[in-house]
């Protein structure tokens, strides 16, 4: 806030008041601005972070970080509108940082209700709790997730040229 005032009034009393009034009401505005500062997940007090929350219908785990839990809040409603399809889940679980996840479902020789999570061992231990309250909130109804882990391994394998002959004698009397 700049006050200007005419140049007869100027003078130390004056400029002393004045800079009093642009301190005064940039206070009013920064106390104007909070509530609305107070919406934003990322930002907002931790105690209105909770009324958020319930309002979207999320409850923060146990051991839950406050960035994850602000991130869980920020994305509840597209998490939710999301959570209907395969693709979906699968841009849910990018969004709140476990990654790239296979979602598979109605697998050959298997029950039809059991969807397959596969994923990494490091991505499933890295959030245990976050997939399983994942899988409880947004998981379909009538059906069974199952986790399975992909570790990868590196291989070696030396390729030789092997040039032998072979001859195959044949004897009869």
């Amino acid at each position: 806030m700049k006050i200007d005032l005419p140049f007869w009034l100027s003078g130390p009393e004056l400029t002393k008041l004045k800079l009093a009034a642009e301190r005064w009401w940039q206070q009013v505005a920064e106390w104007l601005r909070w509530p609305l500062l107070q919406m934003d997940p990322e930002t907002c007090h931790l105690a209105i972070l909770d009324l958020i929350a319930w309002q979207r219908d999320i409850d923060r785990f146990k051991g839950e970080p406050e960035s994850l839990y602000r991130l869980r809040v920020k994305h509840a409603f597209i998490n939710a509108v999301d959570a209907g399809s395969t693709a979906g889940m699968k841009r849910v679980l990018v969004r709140l940082g476990v990654g790239y996840v296979e979602i598979l479902e109605r697998q050959d020789g298997r029950d039809w209700d059991i969807v397959l999570l596969r994923l990494s061992d490091s991505q499933l231990s890295q959030n245990p709790e976050l997939l399983r309250v994942l899988v409880q909130q947004y998981g379909r109804t009538c059906r069974r997730y199952e986790f399975e882990t992909v570790t990868p391994i590196r291989l070696r394998m030396g390729i030789v040229d092997f040039n032998d002959d072979q001859q195959t004698l044949i004897a009869k009397l």
